[in-house]
């Protein structure tokens, strides 16, 4: 959601004049065209006072046209800042901020949503939850996230250095990116699916990408430890590699085009769905299929015998025999359709789609 966010910057700032109010350390992220008031992140009700204050208080002496709200955790102070300055508000919605049910943020935050003059939302089933708030058809839009396409793929001395710093060998590699939470699925993964993925092909390895959520909305987290420990009761503990945050965008992209197969076993758990699936696009945009259960917002991240398959949510057999049926054919078999399927969703493309939107909507009015 916060790289979404600069995104969402950069590329508006190519339509117009952007200031963001964001937490301490944006700076060093900052698009070179947007200007930026820092807030304190920690702790989080001190980030949503300090952030709504002075959203408030640049609206006043600015005047913009639009204030737009980067998740509907931020809906609250986007409306009070376009009510300071007679502007238009809007908010982007990424799922499970439409979706939490606490008393509080129901009493407080739902009415914001529903305040907006525009409501983005990310996926198709994003907008079903909003409209679940009480968010009117005529305010919503679909703009499905960006992706950075890749000029070229990665040289092939750059992915064996990769595989050699990891310990890779020759495997061929399940890829797993992704915040280490309940609703990802990744424990049970390893429990009902990865045993029967290495029977049939003993060579597989599943390289996880991330770790537990440190500053989430209503996240339960597993652990690397408590993954491990499946794994090893299953006996197939050495067909896990955990390799951590990856941030570097090179690393990054060795890891998805070493990979055979991207995995995306997010479970559907009721409270918690899974906005849209970015990974998904990413892995596509490196040509790299994914094998997924069509839950939440996934099911606009995927597309079928495109840029992988989708799985009946919680049918782990299914999921282990389709991620074998990939598996067999060739790696470049997915290339050419998974990256045409990628650059529908390019960032330029996203731009433009989300700055039409807000135009759009402020037109009508």
């Amino acid at each position: 959601m916060e790289r979404l966010n600069w995104h969402i910057a950069d590329e508006l700032s190519r339509h117009a004049d952007i200031r963001i109010v964001g937490p301490a350390g944006s700076e060093a992220l900052r698009p070179t065209a947007v200007q930026l008031t820092e807030v304190p992140l920690r702790p989080l009700w001190r980030f949503l006072q300090a952030s709504a204050w002075q959203a408030v208080k640049t609206a006043r002496t600015w005047k913009p046209h639009i204030v737009l709200a980067g998740s509907g955790l931020t809906a609250p102070a986007a409306w009070m800042a376009a009510r300071a300055s007679s502007a238009r508000a809007c908010t982007y919605l990424h799922g499970l901020d439409a979706a939490v049910q606490h008393p509080i943020y129901r009493a407080l935050w739902h009415p914001a949503i529903r305040g907006m003059h525009t409501v983005i939302a990310n996926s198709k089933p994003t907008a079903e939850l909003a409209k679940a708030l009480g968010v009117s058809a005529a305010k919503l839009r679909i703009v499905h996230p960006g992706v950075q396409i890749p000029d070229a793929p990665q040289p092939p001395e750059a992915l064996q250095a990769f595989r050699q710093q990891h310990d890779l060998g020759n495997a061929r590699i399940l890829l797993s990116i992704g915040r280490l939470t309940t609703r990802k699925g990744l424990r049970e993964f390893v429990e009902h699916a990865l045993p029967d993925i290495v029977r049939s092909a003993p060579e597989t390895l599943l390289v996880v990408i991330g770790d537990a959520p440190a500053d989430a909305l209503h996240a339960s987290m597993q652990t690397r430890e408590s993954i491990q420990a499946v794994a090893d009761a299953a006996g197939i503990g050495q067909h896990l590699r955990f390799l951590r945050v990856i941030t570097d965008p090179m690393a990054l992209a060795c890891a998805y085009e070493c990979a055979s197969l991207h995995v995306f076993p997010v479970r559907s758990l009721p409270g918690d769905p899974e906005g849209f699936g970015m990974v998904a696009i990413e892995a596509a945009a490196h040509g790299v299929p994914t094998v997924a259960f069509a839950t939440g917002g996934v099911v606009d991240a995927v597309a079928p015998s495109e840029s992988g398959h989708l799985v009946r949510p919680g049918d782990y057999s299914a999921l282990s025999q389709t991620v074998l049926q990939v598996l067999e054919k060739p790696s470049t078999a997915w290339k050419d359709t998974a990256r045409f399927f990628a650059q529908r969703f390019a960032w330029p493309t996203f731009g433009e789609t989300l700055y039409a939107a807000l135009l759009k909507g402020r037109s009508e009015a």
